[in-house]
């Protein structure tokens, strides 16, 4: 029986070349399969023919736009996720998504081995194939470009050899990767870190410097979930896409930073992703007003932790799943509304209400109804510092 490769198929020139150098490579048959996790671009159904066109014996596509906000953004939202306090994991999310349907492939047509467009490089070969394994053990993993040295002039060369159907034009300066959550921008001018991005390099917002007037908008959340704008109720898919177009044209969700890559370089990354830098602001300010303290601490740390599992691939190991029940314990009470003004790049909270609230509005006021016992407060002063004055007295005898 003739091996089959399930193929991580996008339709450009990379991996329309990767159906026929697989087969030639390794005598296997190819089965081509794209997602779509909101990255905009050709129809499916022109990837899916292109596949077949380029020598694929089955092409697969899936719209999985809706899956991926709900069940790959939305946690992210849940865990305010941001690694190294800043990037909202846009590539890290979309590849368990994409490595889901490739292994339910695999399992459907009999292929003993996974292949991706990955470089050696980068981050996302690993978390596609720390996700292959960890979802199917006994799959098999190869990169062409990693593995076999498809470098770019090979595969136009090879693309034109075989006349393949594929457009062989110049390459755009920036390597991008984009889905609905947001879009990431890297190579080219700004592999040197002291130049600055130019406008061109943006898509999904506009310049925050132009003068613009104010936009408001109130989201409205339910356990963690946003589930309406401005009292109109929304999917998660909606609420993100509302919130590009309405944040993007207010210049929010533009970062611009050099981030430590899991294989251990760093690497210099522009990044644009306002529906989700809005939409996990709102978020963790509802956290404040609704999430116990010593809850709300812990979980501060978690979120790091989560975000560094996210980033390094592991969206199905152990330690993630574990951490998935604790924020999705912590998030039972992040019900409410938050009013924010977006404008200037900038998500800026103006307004809170919950009626999970944790605010008592006569234990923080300093007027009158003040129901806060301030006489209770010198004995517990007295108590908290009494090791601290214990040691004092030792230390400055």
């Amino acid at each position: 029986m003739t091996e089959r490769v399930v193929l991580a198929y996008s339709g450009g020139l990379d991996t329309s070349v990767a159906i026929g150098w697989i087969a030639e490579e390794t005598g296997a048959e190819v089965i081509a399969v794209a997602v779509d996790v909101g990255q905009g671009g050709e129809d499916l159904d022109v990837i899916r023919k292109r596949a077949l066109a380029c020598g694929a014996v089955e092409a697969e596509v899936a719209d999985a736009k809706d899956e991926f906000a709900e069940e790959y953004c939305l946690p992210a939202i849940k865990a305010n996720a941001l690694y190294m306090d800043r990037y909202p994991l846009v590539s890290a999310l979309s590849r368990p998504t994409i490595v889901k349907h490739l292994v339910a492939a695999a399992q459907k047509h009999g292929a003993t081995t996974v292949a991706h467009g990955c470089t050696g490089k980068g981050n996302d070969q690993v978390r596609f194939e720390a996700g292959i394994v960890a979802l199917a053990p006994d799959l098999k993993c190869i990169a062409p470009v990693r593995d076999y040295a498809m470098t770019r002039d090979k595969a136009i060369a090879f693309c034109e050899a075989k006349g393949l159907p594929i457009a062989t034009t110049k390459k755009s300066p920036y390597s991008i990767d984009q889905n609905v959550f947001g879009r990431a921008v890297e190579t080219g001018f700004l592999e040197d870190i002291w130049n600055a991005p130019i406008e061109d390099v943006y898509e999904y917002t506009q310049n925050p410097a132009v003068a613009r007037e104010p936009d408001e908008v109130v989201i409205t959340f339910k356990e963690g979930v946003p589930v309406a704008i401005d009292g109109k109720p929304v999917t998660v898919l909606q609420a993100i896409q509302q919130l590009n177009e309405r944040a993007g044209a207010q210049g929010i969700g533009r970062i611009d930073m050099v981030e430590d890559r899991l294989v251990g370089i760093k690497s210099r990354e522009v990044y644009e992703a306002p529906g989700a830098i809005a939409l996990i602001t709102a978020h963790q300010e509802l956290e404040n007003v609704t999430v116990e303290r010593e809850l709300a601490r812990y979980k501060r740390q978690v979120e790091q932790r989560w975000g560094e599992l996210v980033y390094d691939g592991q969206w199905f190991s152990p330690l993630k799943r574990a951490l998935d029940g604790f924020i999705a314990e912590a998030n039972q009470h992040v019900d409410g509304d938050i009013r924010m003004t977006l404008h200037g790049g900038r998500a800026v909270v103006t307004g809170r209400r919950s009626e999970s609230s944790l605010y008592d509005f006569n234990l923080a006021t300093y007027d009158t109804g003040d129901t806060f016992d301030q006489a209770a407060a010198k004995g517990f002063i007295d108590i908290y510092s009494l090791s601290s004055k214990i040691a004092a007295k030792r230390d400055l005898a």
